[in-house]
C-alpha cells in the first residue's frame, strides 16, 4: 500500500474509543439510514412514469423534460464516489444527517418549481447531496455487525437497493394519478425529516477526522466531477442525438477523456486522494464490482425496457405500467429472507451464477415478445427478474465488500455503488442504441416484404381502407398511414426481441465466469471492531 493510500484510510476508531452504543439503538439507527438510502434511490425512477404531467406542469419541451431525470442521475454518480471520503471526514452521522436534511430540501424545492430550469437545478441538487445516503449505508452494515448479524442486514440493504428503482414507477403512477406530480418531491418531506432527525440523535459509529480537510484533493474532485459527470450526459444524451455526429456529444466525449486521464493520475499520485483506487488490487472486490455493473444493467436497463414496451407498444397509462411492473418487487420482498437463510449454507458463487442464469432464462423468454403481451405473458420474466436480482444482489454485496479490512470499507462502498450506477447507464445507452439500430433494420426489410404483389399486404391494406371509411375521399390514404403504423410496431416489437436475446448472452456468460471469484470465508470478514 502506497504512503497515500495509508493516509487516507486513517485510523479507525475503536470499540472502546467510541460511545457505548446498544444493540438494539444501533439496529434502530441503522433502520433508519437504510430508510433514507431507499428515499434516494426511489427517486431515480419515481418520475419516468409521470415525466408528461411534470412536462405540462413546467411548461417543458419533449427535449428539456428528460433532464428532471438526467439532472439527478449526473449529480448523483459524481457525489457516490466522493462520499467515502466526506464521511470520513466529518463521520458518518454527520455525513448522513447533512445528506438527509438536503434531499429533504431539495425534494420540497422540486414540488414548487415553476420553470423547467428551476427543477432541473433542484433535481441536480437532489441527487448529489441525497447520494451521500446510498454507500454510507453499504459501509456501515459492514462496519458495525459483525459476520455472523450479516444474514439478516446484507438482505435488507440488497432488498432496497433493487426493490426502490424497480417499484419507483409504480409508486410514481399511483401518486401521480391520485394526487399530482407534485406529490412525487412532496413524499419525501415527512419521512425525510424523521430519518434527519433520527440519524443525527443515534447515530455515533465513529468519530470525525477534520484534519483531513487539511489536505482534501480539491483537483482531484474537480477531474472526477468532470469524468463521471460528463460521461453520464454522453451516455444518457448519446443514443437519441446520433452520438459523435452531435457537437455536443463529441466534444462532451472528449473532454470527459481528459477529465478521465486527470482524475486517474491524481488518485494515484495524490497524497490523500478523493477516491481509493487501491481496493481494486483485492480480486474479490474487483469481481464483485464487475458483477455489480452487470448487474446494474439488469436493474435499471430492464426497468426501462418493460415499461417503454408497455407504454409505446401496448399503450398503457402510467398506472397501469406501475401495476404490471409491481410482480418484480412483490418477487424481490419474499425472496430477500429466503437468499438470506441460504448464504449461510451454500457457496455464494453458485447463487450468484444460478442468479444471472436466472436473469438469462427471463430475458431469452421475453425474446419471443409479441404485439399482444400483456401482464400474463410478462408474468413469468418478471418473476424470474425479482427472483434473480435478489439471487445475484446479496452475494455480490458480500464477495466486494465482506473481506475488506474496515478502514478500506467507506471509500469501498462508494466505488462499488458507482459500479452499480454506471452498469445501468452504459446498459441504458446500449438498449436505446441496439434499439434504434435494430428498429431501423426491421422496419427497412419489412418494407421489403410488404409489397403489391402480397396477397396479405393487400388484404390488410383494404381491411385498413375500410375501417377509415368515414374519411371518405382520404379513407384509402388513412389505410396506407395505418399500415405503415403497424409495419413500424412489429418493426418496434422486433427490435425488442432482439435486445432481450443480446442481454440473455451477457447474463449467461456472467453466470459461467463465477468461478473465478474466490470465495470468502463465512458471511465475509471485515467485522467492525465489534
Amino acid at each position: 500500500m502506497s504512503a497515500g493510500a495509508a493516509t487516507l484510510a486513517g485510523p479507525v476508531p475503536t470499540a472502546a474509543a467510541r460511545p457505548a452504543t446498544s444493540e438494539g439503538r444501533k439496529l434502530f439507527a441503522f433502520l433508519c439510514m437504510v430508510f433514507g438510502m431507499f428515499m434516494a434511490i426511489l427517486d431515480i425512477q419515481i418520475v419516468s412514469a409521470s415525466l408528461a404531467e411534470i412536462q405540462a406542469g413546467v411548461s417543458a419541451s419533449a427535449d428539456e423534460i428528460s433532464w428532471v431525470q438526467t439532472a439527478y442521475l449526473i449529480a448523483e454518480v459524481i457525489m457516490i464516489p466522493l462520499s467515502g471520503t466526506l464521511s470520513r471526514v466529518l463521520s458518518t452521522r454527520w455525513m448522513f444527517a447533512a445528506s438527509a436534511a438536503g434531499f429533504t430540501i431539495m425534494s420540497f424545492m422540486c414540488a414548487t418549481s415553476t420553470s423547467i430550469g428551476e427543477m432541473i437545478v433542484y433535481r441536480a441538487l437532489q441527487g448529489f447531496i441525497g447520494g451521500g445516503m446510498i454507500p454510507t449505508v453499504f459501509a456501515s452494515a459492514y462496519t458495525i455487525f459483525p459476520p455472523q448479524r450479516r444474514g439478516a442486514i446484507t438482505p435488507l440493504i440488497g432488498l432496497v437497493a433493487t426493490l426502490a428503482p424497480t417499484i419507483g414507477p409504480t409508486v410514481g403512477g399511483y401518486l401521480t394519478d391520485l394526487f399530482s406530480w407534485h406529490w412525487l418531491f412532496l413524499v419525501n418531506v415527512i419521512p425525510g425529516i424523521f430519518v434527519t432527525v433520527a440519524t443525527f440523535t443515534l447515530v455515533d459509529f465513529d468519530e470525525p477526522q477534520l484534519e483531513q480537510f487539511k489536505t482534501f484533493d480539491w483537483a482531484g474532485l474537480g477531474f472526477m466531477a468532470g469524468f463521471l459527470g460528463l460521461l453520464e450526459y454522453v451516455l444518457e444524451e448519446g443514443p437519441t442525438n446520433d452520438w459523435f455526429q452531435d457537437q455536443g456529444i463529441l466534444l462532451g466525449a472528449i473532454v470527459c477523456g481528459v477529465c478521465a486521464v486527470l482524475f486517474f493520475w491524481r488518485a494515484l499520485t495524490a497524497r490523500n486522494p478523493i477516491v481509493d483506487l487501491y481496493a481494486f488490487g483485492n480480486r474479490n472486490f474487483s469481481g464483485g464490482c464487475t458483477f455489480s455493473f452487470v448487474m446494474g444493467i439488469g436493474l435499471y436497463g430492464l426497468t426501462y425496457l418493460y415499461p417503454v414496451y408497455l407504454g409505446r407498444v401496448r399503450g398503457y397509462s402510467a398506472l397501469q405500467i406501475g401495476e404490471t411492473m409491481f410482480v418484480t418487487g412483490i418477487c424481490m420482498f419474499v425472496m430477500a429472507p429466503v437468499v438470506g437463510r441460504m448464504m449461510t449454507r451454500i457457496d455464494p458463487r453458485i447463487m450468484m451464477a444460478a442468479g444471472f442464469a436466472g436473469f438469462g432464462l427471463g430475458t431469452w423468454w421475453a425474446s419471443y415478445i409479441t404485439k399482444d403481451w400483456d401482464f400474463w405473458e410478462l408474468l413469468v420474466p418478471q418473476i424470474l427478474r425479482g427472483v434473480s436480482l435478489m439471487t445475484c444482489m446479496i452475494p455480490v454485496n458480500n464477495i466486494a465488500l465482506g473481506t475488506l479490512p474496515p478502514q478500506r470499507l467507506k471509500n469501498a462502498s462508494g466505488l462499488f455503488n458507482l459500479t452499480r450506477n454506471l452498469g445501468g447507464a452504459v446498459g441504458l445507452a446500449v438498449i436505446n442504441t441496439v434499439l434504434n439500430d435494430r428498429w431501423d433494420l426491421h422496419i427497412a426489410r419489412l418494407h421489403e416484404k410488404v409489397t403489391w404483389s402480397r396477397n396479405v399486404a393487400n388484404e390488410t391494406l383494404a381491411r385498413m381502407t375500410q375501417a377509415m371509411g368515414s374519411l371518405g375521399s382520404d379513407a384509402e390514404l388513412g389505410g396506407l398511414r395505418r399500415t405503415a403504423g403497424l409495419v413500424r410496431q412489429q418493426a418496434l416489437v422486433m427490435s425488442f426481441g432482439d435486445v432481450f436475446l443480446a442481454l440473455t448472452f451477457l447474463f449467461v456468460s456472467l453466470a459461467f465466469v463465477t468461478p473465478l471469484i474466490r470465495r470468502p470465508a463465512a458471511m465475509g470478514g471485515g467485522g467492525g471492531g465489534h
